[in-house]
């Protein structure tokens, strides 16, 4: 009697067991998230791999390279306002790339005479010339004065044809776009994905003035 008391025994132990080890393979997630303690700090992520919501290596380089030719193309000697520093004229950075200063206000252009072709503010943002009066544009990502709403594919296309948002009034001097319509498509792609990546700036820039109209 006591022996099948013993062999009962056994049996429902190595029982219990068994359900045991059967629930821990089924569920591990729920096993580790009981044997992690409250307050714990998780295990760092598998090197290489990115945090969700990070921008992926292709991207940052896509960005980086974008962030080059700007800045050796010269974009910021009109595009960014300039002011009068210690040494002289030097660009805002606070005002990075968000063209002529909208509360800016300008009198007429002086009048040119024999070899001067053109005249432009201290600023750097504003030119006057036998087209008129042109204004820098603000290239930062504000959807409103900016090319916050512009594509891709836009701003390709105007740097081809001249013409703003790839489709509308011709671009004017000095913006040498027929020196930049020679770039590679993703030489283009990479400057426009920089330019979306920079903070947005709310400045919204006078439409140009035809020959003889006051600004």
């Amino acid at each position: 009697m006591r022996r099948n008391l013993g062999s009962a025994a056994v049996i429902a132990l190595l029982a219990a067991v068994l359900a045991v080890a059967c629930r821990k393979e089924e569920a591990p997630g729920a096993a580790q998230a009981e044997s992690t303690p409250a307050g714990a700090v998780e295990p760092a992520a598998a090197p290489g791999s990115a945090p969700a919501g990070a921008p992926s290596a292709a991207s940052a380089e896509l960005v980086g390279g974008g962030r080059y030719l700007v800045t050796i193309m010269g974009c910021n000697d009109c595009h960014t306002p300039y002011k009068m520093g210690k040494t002289g004229p030097e660009p805002d950075m606070t005002r990075m790339l968000s063209g002529h200063p909208e509360g800016m206000k300008l009198p007429p252009p002086p009048k040119l005479e024999g070899p001067w072709g053109m005249a432009a503010t201290h600023t750097n943002t504003a030119w006057a010339g036998p087209w008129g009066i042109s204004y820098t544009m603000n290239l930062t990502p504000d959807d409103n004065t900016g090319i916050g709403i512009w594509t891709e594919d836009m701003f390709i296309r105007a740097m081809r044809t001249g013409k703003h948002m790839g489709t509308s009034r011709t671009i004017l001097p000095p913006m040498p776009w027929p020196w930049y319509a020679k770039m590679r498509d993703e030489e283009l792609k990479a400057v426009f994905a920089y330019l979306k990546s920079i903070p947005p700036i709310r400045n919204r820039v006078p439409e140009p003035t035809a020959p003889g109209v006051a600004p």
